[in-house]
């Protein structure tokens, strides 16, 4: 059993789901619309009260998922969390009342999920687009069955079409316009790869898509129960006879969705128009069935990181015979270092894959080239948390451990960078490592113990291991070898 926490700029979702061998059975939804993305101040700053609000919604989260036997649980936050300046300050906090870490998603990797959530609920092999219009942000991939081939992350979203043309509440013809104009604006360089000859059928998988789609058709606008630009049109026009957000009155319509409707449509609008899209088939599944979904393929070792990562090393063209050999070493140190848990291990093993990317740019200062591409790439299925650890980690492979800083207070990470350190020698060596042939141990010290014959057969190894102990004093951790 599953659960994914959505922390959007408009809601916070929950869904709690079982697979049951060919489905993903959905058993529990929770949705607090806390307005999160409302509750940025001039400075781009989470305000007091928004992140109080954020607590108590994420402790109400907390009781139900404690109430669930869950093998694994995911919180991803999104577009509101990656511009808020004081993110990193309150994520502790949530974190604490959530119980579990919180990812701050890059809109690429949101992307990615909602696609595979809507893939999971399409079983065809059309080629097809699905449009996401969230609180912060919209999301646009193209895809064929559950294989993308575009995705963008587009930073438009109800909250900020509603609050910059709606502010208010009043709603008018000019507004309208001007807010469609707006969106079509935002889409404009990206719309040829996405018109209508390069797919099959467009989706709308968020629930301000389906809000819009559900007033049509219970109220018998436009087309009625297709979402087309007539229908778009005529919701409009509905909306301005309201003339403002608070007299809005359309059956199946909740009052929290209405404060924000005005925002959704223009922006659906605009891109409609903008990308040639004739209709649009709303789709209950998103963002939360993909992450359900993801935990799924990572509990069964088909994870969306492992590929990534391969795709990344053949993109540079970095030599993944030396990679596997540096990962094998990498992980079989670690182990022997016998760490508190794993939680670094895969993390620790994906770094060493990726220990000479950076190479594709300069051989001068290529730990700090990689370490910079790791952290900021796109690289589906990871987090900006563990691009970051990973980055670190490259970085830390050779040389000083001072542009580490605070990091090696951590036991694990300490660890994770002595195996690291150590597999990127005996790479380069050509040492056959096995688990029985180094003895190593880290404490309140390192101590490490290899063959002599290793230095007497490679004078390389002696020479890099020799300078270990000088860069660890440095940091203030004594480091002994020793040759057996």
């Amino acid at each position: 059993m599953f659960a994914a926490v959505d922390l959007g700029s408009n809601s916070f979702r929950l869904h709690i789901g079982r697979h049951d061998g060919e489905t993903m059975r959905i058993i529990k939804s929770a949705r607090d619309p806390i307005r999160l993305g409302s509750g940025l101040d001039s400075k781009g700053n989470l305000t007091a009260a928004a992140m109080d609000s954020a607590v108590e919604s994420l402790a109400r989260f907390n009781s139900i998922l404690s109430t669930y036997p869950l093998n694994a649980v995911r919180v991803v936050a999104t577009n509101t969390m990656r511009i808020a300046k004081n993110a990193s300050a309150f994520l502790p906090r949530a974190e604490a009342a959530i119980g579990y870490p919180i990812e701050i998603i890059s809109g690429e990797e949101e992307g990615r999920l909602i696609y595979l959530g809507v893939a999971s609920a399409l079983p065809s092999n059309e080629r097809r687009l699905v449009l996401d219009i969230g609180g912060g942000s919209t999301e646009l991939i193209l895809g064929t069955g559950t294989e993308i081939e575009v995705v963008e992350s587009f930073s438009i979203g109800t909250v900020p079409q509603t609050n910059g043309f709606f502010a208010d509440g009043n709603i008018d013809a000019a507004a309208f316009d001007a807010a469609i104009l707006s969106a079509r604006s935002r889409f404009e360089d990206a719309a040829p790869q996405y018109r209508e000859k390069s797919w099959t059928n467009a989706y709308g998988s968020s629930g301000t898509i389906r809000a819009i789609a559900d007033a049509i058709a219970r109220n018998g606008i436009g087309d009625g129960a297709e979402l087309t630009l007539k229908s778009l049109e005529a919701m409009k026009r509905r909306l301005i006879q309201f003339g403002h957000a608070s007299r809005i009155d359309l059956a199946g319509m909740k009052a929290d969705r209405a404060t924000s409707i005005t925002g959704g449509l223009a922006t659906l609008i605009g891109i409609m128009q903008e990308l040639g899209i004739r209709s649009m088939k709303p789709v209950e599944a998103g963002l939360r069935m993909g992450v359900l979904w993801d935990l799924q393929l990572r509990a069964t070792r088909r994870d969306r990181r492992e590929l990534s990562v391969r795709d990344f090393l053949q993109r540079f063209h970095a030599d993944e015979s030396r990679a596997d050999r540096a990962a094998y070493i990498a992980a079989t140190m670690f182990a022997l270092l016998k760490p508190n848990d794993d939680a670094y291990a895969r993390l620790l093993y994906w770094s060493a894959l990726l220990h000479e990317i950076g190479l594709s740019v300069s051989h001068s200062g290529y730990h700090k080239h990689g370490a910079y591409m790791i952290e900021n790439a796109d690289l589906s299925g990871f987090t900006t948390r563990e691009q970051r650890t990973m980055g670190r980690f490259v970085l830390a492979q050779k040389g000083n451990l001072r542009k580490i800083g605070d990091s090696l207070a951590d036991a694990d990470f300490a660890k994770a960078v002595v195996a690291l350190r150590l597999a990127v020698t005996l790479m380069h060596a050509r040492i056959d490592v096995t688990p029985d042939a180094v003895r190593i141990k880290m404490k309140n010290r390192i101590e490490l113990e290899v063959p002599r014959v290793w230095a007497e057969s490679h004078p390389t190894v002696s020479y890099w291991i020799s300078k270990e102990p000088e860069a660890w004093s440095e940091v203030g951790i004594d480091f002994s070898v020793r040759l057996t």
